[in-house]
């Protein structure tokens, strides 16, 4: 099978998905968070993850190791692939694919980042209100998986109000 047996060419006009990462990195019983820079397009001083987009021909794993690299300086180790998120954001074209993973930093020294500031927060104090709306229910969701739980298959859209909807494959009665 060849290049044009993929049938990309023939796909142009069906719908896609951007393929991300998003990586809760732990250290002690801190987790690491992203303050939003004021220069960022999307949630300017607001706390997230690290991770990003996928590069060409680079597979998920690489690309969120290669993430929180360059975002944070660490060296991180126990990566585990904890879900699957499913984003529409409303375009009939488009969509974006999230891989969420946690890993852990034995080090908890990080490198200023371009993308914002990074600051450890203990988990019992986490800035709830500070976060992207989905940040909060996905952390809690991988804060709760123990060491062999499978990874979490969601949908994330936003309603006739606008309000974010987030739904576990698990929670709609959907088998593993």
């Amino acid at each position: 099978m060849g290049r044009e047996d993929q049938g990309v060419a023939k796909s142009r006009s069906r719908y896609q998905v951007i393929p991300r990462t998003l990586c809760f990195v732990m250290h002690d019983q801190d987790v690491l968070l992203l303050r939003g820079g004021p220069h960022k397009r999307l949630w300017a001083g607001l706390y997230n993850g690290v991770g990003g987009h996928v590069e060409p021909g680079e597979d998920i794993f690489s690309a969120v190791i290669r993430e929180v690299r360059e975002e944070t300086g660490l060296a991180v180790r126990d990566v585990r692939l904890r879900g699957l998120v499913h984003v529409d954001a409303g375009d009939p074209i488009t969509g974006v694919l999230f891989f969420v993973f946690t890993a852990i930093a034995d080090d908890g020294q990080v490198e200023p980042s371009e993308e914002g500031t990074l600051e450890w927060a203990p988990v019992p104090a986490l800035p709830v209100a500070e976060m992207v709306e989905d940040v909060p229910v996905l952390l809690s969701r991988v804060l709760a998986m123990g060491p062999n739980t499978p990874p979490f298959f969601a949908t994330s859209r936003y309603d006739e109000n606008d309000r974010l909807v987030i739904a576990f494959a698990d929670q709609e009665g959907m088998n593993r």
